[in-house]
Formats: C-alpha cells, sequence, structure tokens
C-alpha cells in the first residue's frame, strides 16, 4: 500500500509503522486518520507478530493538527474525536503486541496514540504530555481515560492540568513510558525489544494483552476467573503451542511457534 504520511515496513517478523509528516512534526489530522484507517483494514498482522510505531524527523507525534480546529463545528469536533478514539481503539485492540518508539515530541494526540500501544519506549531527551487546557480544550482520543488508567488519577491530572509537558525522565517515573533510552536509540532498541518479544508463542501474548486490557474494566475476583478460565482452555488437546512449549521445555530446546 501506498502513503503520503505513513510508510510501513517489515523486517522479518517485526512490522514498522512510521508516521511521516515531519513538516508538520507529524500532526494528526483527518488525511492521516484515513490512511491510518487504511492501514488497519489490511490484513497486516497475519505476516507479522510484533508492530512498531515511530515518527519521521524530530517528533513522534507533536498532536492534532490545530489549524484545522479553527473551522471545525461542535459536530465536526465531536466526529473527529470520535474518529481518533475508534483508530487508537483498533491499535491497543490488535492481537499482537505493540510498542511505540517515542523518538521525539509525544504531545496532545501524539501521547493519546502512544498510550494505545501496550509498550512505550522514549528517547531521554523528549518531551510528553497533554497540553490541550492551554487551548481551552481537553485530550479527545480517549486521553483522559487511558492515562489516569496507565499511572492514577493524581498523576494524571497533575500532566494534564498543568499543560507544560513533562521530560522523559518524569514520565519514566511517573511509568507513562517503559525505558529510556539514548537519543538516536530509540526504534533500534524499539526493535530489538520487538524481536524478543516475536520469539514467544503468539498465543500467549493475544491472552495476556486480552487479560490486561478486559480486567482492567472488572473487579479482581472476576478477572481472575476470566484468567482461571483462559489458563484451563490452554490445556485442551488442540492447544499446540501449550504442548510444543512444555515439549521444549522439557527437551531443552527453543520452542518452535508455527
Amino acid at each position: 500500500m501506498k502513503f503520503n504520511y505513513l510508510k510501513f515496513e517489515k523486517k522479518e517478523r517485526i512490522g514498522i509503522l512510521t508516521f511521516t509528516r515531519p513538516d508538520a512534526l507529524n500532526a494528526l489530522n483527518e488525511n492521516v486518520f484515513k490512511e491510518l484507517s487504511d492501514f488497519l483494514d489490511a490484513d497486516f498482522t497475519q505476516s507479522i507478530r510484533v508492530l512498531v510505531l515511530t515518527g519521521a524527523g524530530k517528533a513522534f507525534v507533536a498532536g492534532a493538527d490545530i489549524k484545522a480546529f479553527q473551522t471545525y463545528s461542535s459536530q465536526n469536533a465531536y466526529e473527529f474525536a470520535e474518529l481518533g478514539k475508534l483508530l487508537f481503539d483498533r491499535i491497543a485492540n490488535l492481537d499482537i503486541p505493540v510498542i511505540a518508539a517515542i523518538n521525539g515530541f509525544a504531545l496532545g494526540g501524539g501521547l493519546e496514540l502512544a498510550l494505545a500501544c501496550d509498550i512505550r519506549i522514549a528517547s531521554e531527551r523528549t518531551k510528553l504530555g497533554l497540553p490541550e487546557v492551554n487551548l481551552g480544550l481537553i485530550p479527545g482520543f480517549n486521553g483522559t481515560q487511558r492515562l489516569s488508567r496507565q499511572i492514577g488519577a493524581g498523576n494524571a491530572m497533575y500532566i494534564m492540568m498543568q499543560g507544560e509537558g513533562i521530560s522523559a525522565l518524569e514520565a519514566y517515573q511517573l511509568g507513562v513510558v517503559q525505558k529510556l533510552v539514548p537519543p538516536g536509540e530509540v526504534l533500534s532498541s524499539a526493535i530489538q525489544l520487538a524481536e524478543k518479544i516475536a520469539s514467544k508463542s503468539p498465543r500467549s501474548l493475544s491472552l495476556i494483552k486480552e487479560m490486561v486490557g478486559k480486567g482492567m474494566e472488572m473487579s479482581l475476583k472476576d478477572a481472575g476467573e476470566m484468567e482461571s478460565r483462559a489458563f484451563g482452555n490452554l490445556f485442551k488437546e488442540d492447544q499446540k503451542e501449550r504442548i510444543e512449549g512444555v515439549t521444549a521445555f522439557l527437551e531443552k530446546r527453543q520452542p518452535n511457534w508455527e
């Protein structure tokens, strides 16, 4: 597929999706969302085991394209927010793990995009935040909800209400990102992690995502029951990955996940 604002490439079992609008710091608009929707509609997950998201130039994604907001009606704004939320939900709900390689600014919609990923690796020099309060706005792509679930309500409001953004180190300390690396090493570190994850059981990875995602919306009791049932289902006779994993362990060899 050919895109104007996205680039997709594969490195064996790893897919890399790059936002390529560097002149606008990869800002999100309806055209970018249209291409992202087309990309997600393609059956790309069948050929890879992990997806890495990153940005071209100095930014991961610096937010939404504010210029377009000047002409939006209330209905336009609602539809734009719903579109972004839908696309980010689709990323969050992919069966395969998704890693955000935050090579530069991740502000507003850019941080919301990163929060839709399963794991975030960031440059030590980057800046992250949800600064919509400075524009008389709020995050519109589920950012208020994802961030508070990720780091707690107090920490989320601290980031959103001050509107100034935070350093990569502070983001790491608060749990917004899981790993910091030197500038220039973000994508390579993300790919290295992706390769390690891709060597694990695809079924197990998918179930981990499902258990964590659904469990956060459930009581601990109900989530625990869901986990127990999922664990038990892996022992059905047709669960080839469990058979291969256990057999490989006992035979002291690497499993072959077909």
